[in-house]
């Protein structure tokens, strides 16, 4: 039987979106990196920007932890398997720290990661100990580690603020506004890791700045329960699957890629602005990403276009995400008025936006099983085409996507999860659908039934005060 593995583990919450939580757990990562350490970060919630510069700070996958997408027992898995090789964990949380059903308290009290407190110091004083003290205790029973400050002006402003701590709150430092350590964004989020040639400047002089604020060391160990491991069944073995992988589709799970590997499908990446051809696979994925900031350049590769017709006329899975999908419609026009004609799978058109059209977590009931995962886009599609499922959010949130499919073809805004149902997802990309289905149906369904939506939530915040 596995035993416990211990591990010092802080999970980093803010207040609010935009304080700079990312920022922060870079900095911490590449500090100790830098210090001879092998850190692990892990990402709170649906997210696949934050996770690649995460990654580069760490030198570390980094994957999500949700206990409704990923699950509890998911979530212990990764965390437990982390243990036992890091010197470090650290979580970066997601919105505000009590925000959300679950929220990233839920997710730290659970597993009993104490809280790293980043507050944006900017035009403030002694408020911020007010702050900082309202976060450790909304919550009696919520571990809490300290506070960290960000966006700081002078040596003096830091002052001030560590001076304001009451309670014996932990000073964990303080990070400048210096405009060489923020990282910069766009519409969906952080600008992509690989798009910033001057990353690895930054997360050092983000990492050395901390450092000179503070005092370094390590948060006390937690102990890791060891989680009930179910070995991933070879639904895929021998199964060739085609990843779009380029600056207009990244955004992908490693968690479900490393999924697919586990069922036994050989993964081909491949370009679709710049390749001229597929590779030769029994099945296409094409993930979310920025498709409207490259619109013009994945039109003019025909070829390309032409290679992806191909592969659906042959009756072979497909499985389209958000900019995936996107891709597969008649046109895509940004937000200049730029229009392009692109695949032409769905038939539709989408507009890009200037605000948010749509933000959720998803559950979706599809003939292969239920899936979870998320939504979040700026864009507005008009077809007439009739869904096959919409999504559901636990929250209520804006959403309930539709779900789109002709033959194999299967296209959502929806990022889906794939370990929240595995069984699901090799049905989707199995060569032989009907096969795949019935091995489906007679196969336990690793994600909970949308029935189980409610009481997800409800059970943890049955335990705030």
């Amino acid at each position: 039987m596995n035993q416990p593995r211990h591990c010092p583990a802080v999970l980093i919450a803010a207040p609010a979106s935009g304080q700079g939580k990312t920022t922060v757990t870079a900095a911490l990562a590449r500090l100790h990196r830098n210090q001879g350490r092998k850190v692990r970060v892990f990402k709170c919630g649906p997210d696949f920007l934050d996770p690649m510069i995460l990654e580069r700070a760490s030198g570390a996958p980094v994957y999500q932890l949700d206990m409704w997408m990923v699950g509890e027992q998911e979530s212990r898995r990764l965390l437990w398997e982390a243990a036992g090789e890091a010197d470090l964990i650290l979580i970066e949380g997601v919105m505000g720290l009590f925000d959300g059903m679950p929220s990233s308290a839920d997710l730290a009290r659970h597993f009993g990661v104490p809280v790293l407190g980043v507050i944006d110091g900017t035009a403030m004083a002694q408020t911020f100990g007010a702050l900082a003290l309202g976060l450790a205790k909304y919550q009696p029973d919520l571990p809490f580690a300290g506070v960290l400050a960000n966006r700081v002006g002078t040596l003096r402003h830091a002052q001030l603020l560590e001076g304001s701590l009451t309670e014996g709150l932990r000073w964990y430092g303080a990070l400048s506004r210096e405009t060489g350590i923020e990282l910069p964004s766009r519409h969906l989020g952080l600008v992509q890791a690989s798009e910033l040639n001057d990353l690895d400047l930054r997360l050092d002089a983000a990492a050395d700045a901390l450092a000179s604020s503070c005092e370094v060391a390590l948060p006390p160990a937690v102990e890791f329960a060891a989680p009930d491991v179910i070995a991933a069944e070879p639904l895929l073995a021998g199964v060739r699957i085609a990843v779009a992988r380029d600056e207009a589709f990244a955004f992908t799970y490693g968690a479900s890629l490393d999924l697919l590997r586990a069922m036994g499908a050989e993964l081909l990446f491949f370009s679709p602005i710049r390749d001229a051809q597929l590779p030769e696979a029994d099945s296409l994925y094409l993930p979310g990403g920025y498709p409207e900031l490259h619109h013009v350049a994945l039109a003019q590769n025909a070829p390309m276009l032409n290679a992806i017709r191909a592969h659906h006329a042959a009756g072979k899975p497909l499985l389209a995400e958000c900019g995936g999908m996107l891709y597969l419609l008649d046109s895509l026009t940004d937000v200049e008025g730029t229009r392009a004609e692109l695949v032409g799978l769905l038939a539709g058109d989408a507009v890009m936006q200037k605000r948010l059209a749509a933000l959720a977590l998803q559950a979706v009931e599809l003939p292969e099983g239920s899936l979870r995962g998320h939504t979040y886009h700026h864009s507005l599609t008009s077809t007439e085409l009739e869904p096959i499922a919409r999504g559901l959010s636990p929250n209520g949130g804006r959403g309930a996507e539709a779900v789109y499919r002709e033959g194999r073809m299967t296209a959502s805004y929806v990022h889906f999860y794939f370990p929240s149902n595995p069984t699901a997802v090799a049905a989707l990309f199995a060569p032989d659908r009907e096969d795949a289905i019935a091995n489906t149906s007679n196969r336990r369904t690793v994600a909970p039934t949308l029935d189980h939506l409610t009481p997800v939530g409800a059970g943890l915040l049955a335990k705030r005060p």
